[in-house]
């Protein structure tokens, strides 16, 4: 982890990673205590790029507004699965959409009550993890995530599962997530950050544990294939993988995004997908 994480790590005693892994429950409960410990620092540190009413993708600055992945999303009733503030969500909803916000920390849905009393646009916030969406099924048009919940959550099939239920025949389920490849590099943005370290095919998530050996962060590593085959076992069809370049003229670090490595390999990759008929 980066050291904008520093203050996060302190209040809940990590004392660093260990190599195994991580079932559901466990996943779930460290990281709600870690986003709402994180939360505060997170958007001292992105609220600014995130914006309050803005649909961002990635740390490469994609945005909705230019790229269209949700299509038309006026009179769509949507999901943003793990939400965190909800700017996505609000974005969404000042173009017509009837949109609900679920993330699992009360501190991330802490700044989305707050954005939402601050911008006026008020979308309804829920608390629950994407491996257990508290909603009836097809009652969704499509679904989102901009790096919310997927790499955190222990079976990654049973959230695909989830949000199929949800969704309406036909309806779109579009997620972005942290490139698979790079796992096999150091989270460093500067040039430790171009040196292979460990195996793409090792899926031991990545956990920090506190001195009793209690996890305070979790992750999880798939490969593309490992996306693929969950997808279409859950009845989603991939119509396009995205590998954002880094653009021109950008010049943010964001954790382990940098222009550096954002200009030899891909950082983030955006999954569009249709759940069949």
């Amino acid at each position: 982890m980066s050291n904008q994480h520093a203050s996060a790590e302190r209040a809940l005693g990590t004392a660093g990673p260990v190599k195994r892994g991580a079932d559901a429950a466990e996943s779930r409960a460290a990281n709600r205590i870690w986003w709402d410990a994180d939360a505060d620092s997170y958007h001292d540190t992105h609220g600014d790029f995130l914006g309050a009413a803005d649909f961002v993708w990635c740390p490469e600055g994609l945005r909705e507004d230019n790229v269209g992945f949700l299509g038309e999303v006026a009179g769509q009733r949507i999901l943003e699965v793990g939400s965190g503030s909800a700017p996505c969500a609000r974005w969404l909803k000042a173009r017509g959409a009837d949109v609900t916000a679920l993330d699992i920390s009360e501190g991330m849905l802490r700044h989305a009550r707050e954005n939402n009393d601050r911008t006026g646009i008020q979308v309804p916030l829920v608390q629950a993890s994407a491996d257990q969406l508290p909603f009836a099924g097809g009652i969704f048009d499509a679904a989102c995530s901009a790096f919310g919940a997927v790499p955190f959550v222990a079976d990654v099939r049973q959230v695909f599962a989830e949000v199929a239920r949800v969704l309406r025949p036909g309806g779109r389920w579009v997620f972005a997530v942290n490139h698979p490849m790079r796992w096999i590099f150091p989270d460093d943005p500067g040039p430790l950050g171009l040196t292979v370290v460990g195996s793409y095919f090792d899926r031991t998530p990545y956990v920090e544990v506190d001195a009793g050996g209690q996890a305070t962060y979790v992750e999880h590593h798939r490969t593309l294939g490992d996306y693929v085959r969950a997808l279409t076992a859950t009845g989603f069809v991939l119509e396009d993988l995205v590998e954002p370049e880094w653009p021109e003229g950008h010049t943010r670090n964001w954790g382990q995004w940098s222009p550096l490595r954002g200009r030899l390999f891909p950082g983030t990759a955006i999954f569009r997908t249709r759940l069949t008929s």
